[in-house]
């Protein structure tokens, strides 16, 4: 292990308990997209005490410079809670009715902090390389997500490469997730709003009926799909909410299907929404109603520059040690830190969250928990890419 790279994993050593107290701190006092300015204020704090330059965002979100040369390396991470309640019975359990840290972005915050004064001792020691620029960005749980936002501010202007982490609760602690390629899929939120004439159940032939086009589309629409889209797309729709009617003997006027289209590949993804809209139109058409299509581009796939993932597979090899890596699949998921990709090279690596031999938890629910010990692993990953990546500049 190089000299930057050992002071890097000492300096995280020694923040270890501080790491763990923050984000009981952050999970205690969870914010949703947007609302993020507790959290953002306590990320602040924390690193100007270690010589970094802050910049607030207007709303909420960080970002934080150091160092200096031509090269720079941008490490994000995810501010903001989920509207799930907590299940947990932690005595750092959410204090907030109906907010949790249900993903981790908790951990991705405290992780980043940590790499934040790893680095801040490597560059006072001389020994980094180049700049370091930290992203803290909100809404990351919403379509189109905070992404954007930070980029329309400036957060990639002169940025050459960037990472990130994701809490992985199917991967022990102590090891980390690596893909080359989409690591991700594509998220569109799709919204189907019908109207007819509505009427008496019993006379459905002097009616537009509503209830059964609606259902129409809940089935139709990914049977279209199937057959329009290419196969290796892997286009999937889901529905999560349906609402028509009030009684059981009234065709109502008026409904609503909502659910999101997830799609494996960018190509396929830029052309769906054309796909979408057609096809509702041919779905609903012999049934008297009219459709209207609301569907909002949400984030593209994550796709992992190959280099960029050399350096983070350098990085757990030399501070995690070897075999504590692994080969992930492609999730379904969405995460809008595609957005950076589309801008410039980089990388998302899984972090192991599961306790050896513990419960598997699902995320996006209200008892998912994590091995705390993951919060020191990231640090030091995250402070070993950035380094690995100015030194290979």
């Amino acid at each position: 292990m190089d000299a930057a790279l050992a002071l890097a994993d000492s300096v995280v050593a020694k923040y270890d308990d501080e790491l763990v107290e923050l984000r009981r701190d952050l999970h205690r006092h969870p914010e949703v997209s947007w609302h993020e300015r507790r959290t953002s204020d306590r990320v602040a704090e924390q690193l100007e005490r270690h010589g970094w330059r802050i910049s607030r965002m207007p709303r909420s979100g960080v970002i934080a410079d150091l160092g200096e040369g031509s090269t720079t390396v941008g490490l994000r991470a995810d501010l903001d809670a989920l509207p799930v309640p907590d299940l947990t019975t932690d005595p750092w359990a959410s204090s907030v009715d109906g907010v949790s840290h249900a993903c981790g972005h908790d951990v991705h915050t405290s992780a980043l902090v940590g790499a934040g004064h790893a680095l801040a001792e490597v560059h006072a020691q001389g020994l980094l390389r180049g700049r370091v620029r930290l992203l803290f960005q909100p809404a990351e749980e919403v379509m189109p997500g905070g992404a954007r936002h930070l980029i329309n501010h400036g957060a990639l202007d002169g940025v050459d490469r960037i990472f990130a982490l994701h809490c992985d609760p199917s991967v022990d602690v102590g090891a980390v997730g690596l893909r080359t390629g989409p690591i991700t899929s594509a998220a569109d939120r799709i919204d189907v709003r019908l109207e007819g004439n509505g009427g008496h159940t019993s006379r459905p032939h002097l009616t537009g009926d509503l209830t059964f086009a609606l259902a129409k589309i809940t089935s139709e629409l990914p049977a279209v799909l199937s057959r329009r889209m290419d196969p290796r797309a892997g286009v999937s729709v889901v529905w999560g909410m349906l609402r028509a009617g009030s009684a059981a003997n009234v065709i109502p006027d008026r409904g609503l299907a909502s659910g999101t289209v997830r799609i494996l590949d960018a190509e396929a993804w830029a052309s769906c929404e054309a796909v979408v809209r057609e096809a509702v139109l041919d779905i609903v058409r012999p049934y008297g109603v009219t459709a209207s299509v609301d569907y909002l581009q949400g984030v593209p796939p994550v796709v992992n520059d190959r280099i960029s993932v050399a350096m983070v597979a350098s990085a757990a090899d030399e501070l995690l040690g070897l075999h504590h890596r692994t080969e992930v699949e492609q999730s379904l998921g969405g995460e809008d830190f595609g957005w950076y990709l589309e801008q410039i090279p980089g990388a998302m690596f899984r972090l192991g969250t599961r306790s050896p031999g513990g419960a598997t938890f699902d995320l996006h629910q209200g008892d998912f928990e994590v091995d705390e010990a993951a919060i020191g692993y990231g640090a030091r990953m995250l402070a070993g890419v950035a380094v690995n990546a100015l030194a290979s500049a």
